[in-house]
């Protein structure tokens, strides 16, 4: 019984022996093999690493920052529809800021113009400068009144207008069969005006990648502010 425990003992130390140099052979192979970090290697790890600084700093972006960023941004689109509205209602059109977009009206308004319109209960009369829809037509036209013609019938009045730097008058920009405006028509008086304002307008209606750049770089500063 001794000799056999002796030997369950002694096989015991034997295997424990071998796995700890089977143990020290396969470390010094692997730190033989381990490859060896070169300057390029070096820079990449350091590029590696700033990598993961601009990630984790990304990522330490708080919730509670990027909600209260979101709130502030549809507070500054809220405040300005408000006041957007407000101006509707002040000045009685439904458009209270337009934009030149072209040469018609030189030299009195340029392209790029900012025009400010009211429109009150008064009649419209000849020279005045409106700002009107046509039936089938997206964008609005600014120009002069040069006719106006009021039925005996029912008291409405019938308006022509024209571009100052044109030739003719409107008659061929309105709807097919359509020889006057009448008041629905029309959206304002221009009542003053900012010189080449709108010319960021234009722009972004033309290019629209620039606006899409614009607009992409405001949401990056909204998210990534923390002020």
């Amino acid at each position: 019984m001794s000799f056999e425990s002796s030997s369950a003992v002694s096989i015991r130390h034997a295997a424990n022996a071998i796995f700890l140099q089977v143990n020290a052979s396969i470390r010094l192979y692997v730190a033989l093999e381990k490859p060896k970090i070169t300057g390029r290697g070096r820079e990449k790890e350091r590029k590696m690493g700033w990598i993961g600084d601009t990630v984790d700093s990304v990522k330490s972006i708080q919730i509670r920052q990027l909600l209260t960023q979101a709130v502030s941004l549809g507070m500054i689109v809220t405040s300005a529809l408000i006041i957007w509205k407000a101006l509707m209602c002040i000045t009685g059109s439904e458009s209270p800021v337009v934009v030149v977009l072209s040469g018609s009206m030189e030299p009195g308004f340029k392209r790029g113009d900012i025009l400010f319109l009211h429109m009150s209960k008064d009649p419209i009369r000849t020279g005045e400068i409106v700002v009107f829809n046509v039936d089938g037509r997206e964008i609005p036209i600014v120009h002069r009144v040069i006719k106006v013609h009021e039925r005996q019938d029912t008291g409405e009045v019938d308006v022509l207008t024209k571009g100052d730097n044109n030739y003719g008058d409107d008659r061929l920009l309105y709807a097919q069969g359509q020889l006057w405006l009448q008041r629905h028509h029309i959206m304002g008086r221009a009542v003053g005006f900012l010189p080449y304002v709108g010319w960021v307008t234009i722009i972004m209606t033309e290019k629209p990648i620039i606006k899409y750049i614009l607009i992409g770089a405001l949401g990056l500063l909204v998210i990534t502010s923390k002020d």
